[in-house]
C-alpha cells in the first residue's frame, strides 16, 4: 500500500525478489490539466501496471465492496509505504499482520513530512523504520530501525533518496524476518503520548536547517 516515488522503491524491490504479490494499494488516480480532463497514475500504480501486478484504488478505506475485494486477495502480510491511515478492520486482515515503513526514526518525528523536519530542524542524524501498525498513527511495536546521518551539505533531497533506497533493503529484511519467524521488537513499551510531545516542540525549534 503506498502513493508517492517514495514507496516505488520497497514495491521494486519486493518484485525483483521474487515476493508472491497478491495485489497492490493506492490511491485513485489525480484529475490533471486546466480542466482536470486528464487523470494522472501514482508512481505507484504506473510501476504496479507495468509490472502486471492487481492494482485497488479505492475512495474509502471503509468501504465494504473495497474491504471485501481485499479480504478476497487472501494477503498474509501487508506493507504500507507512505500512505493513508489504516482503518482496524484493514490493518488487523493479514494472519500476520500488516507493517509501516515510516522515514524518521521513531518515536521522533511521527505524522507527515518527517524528512522535511528532520533537515528544517537542523537534526545530524534520521533514518527509518518499520513497526506494526496499531490504532494511533505512527505507533505499535517497532520491528527495525536504519540510522542514517544528515550533513551539513544535505538538503531534504539528498536525505530523501537515501532513506528511499535504504528502505527498500529495510521492507525486504522485515519481510524475511516475519516470514521465517525470527522478528523482534525492538521497543516493547514506549510512552508514545510524552514522545508526540517532544516532536511537537522539536517542529517549531529555531535550529537552523541544513
Amino acid at each position: 500500500m503506498g502513493t508517492p516515488e517514495f514507496a516505488v522503491e520497497s514495491l521494486k524491490r519486493l518484485v525483483e525478489g521474487g515476493y508472491n504479490i497478491v495485489g497492490v494499494i493506492t490511491m485513485p488516480d489525480k484529475p490533471m490539466g486546466r480542466h482536470g480532463s486528464v487523470l494522472q497514475p501514482s508512481p505507484v500504480k504506473q510501476y504496479a501496471v507495468s509490472q502486471g501486478l492487481k492494482v485497488l484504488q479505492p475512495e474509502k478505506l471503509k468501504d465494504e465492496s473495497f474491504v471485501a475485494e481485499l479480504r478476497e486477495l487472501k494477503a498474509d502480510l501487508q506493507i504500507v509505504v507512505a500512505f493513508r491511515m489504516l482503518p482496524e478492520v484493514v490493518w488487523n486482515m493479514p494472519r500476520l499482520g500488516t507493517f509501516n515503513l515510516h522515514a524518521s526514526l521513531l518515536p521522533q518525528y511521527r505524522g507527515a513530512a518527517p524528512i522535511n523536519w528532520a533537515v528544517i530542524n537542523g537534526e545530524t542524524e534520521t533514518g527509518i523504520t518499520t513497526f506494526f501498525l496499531k490504532h494511533e498513527i505512527d505507533t505499535g511495536e517497532i520491528i527495525d530501525q536504519v540510522r542514517v546521518p544528515i550533513a551539513d551539505t544535505d538538503n531534504v533531497g539528498d536525505v530523501y533518496e537515501r532513506l528511499m533506497n535504504l528502505g527498500g533493503d529495510l521492507v525486504v529484511k522485515t519481510v524475511d524476518s516475519i516470514l521465517d519467524g525470527s522478528v523482534k521488537r525492538l521497543f516493547r513499551k514506549i510512552n508514545w503520548q510524552k514522545e508526540k510531545s517532544c516532536v511537537r516542540l522539536l517542529r517549531f525549534s529555531k535550529k537552523p536547517a541544513a
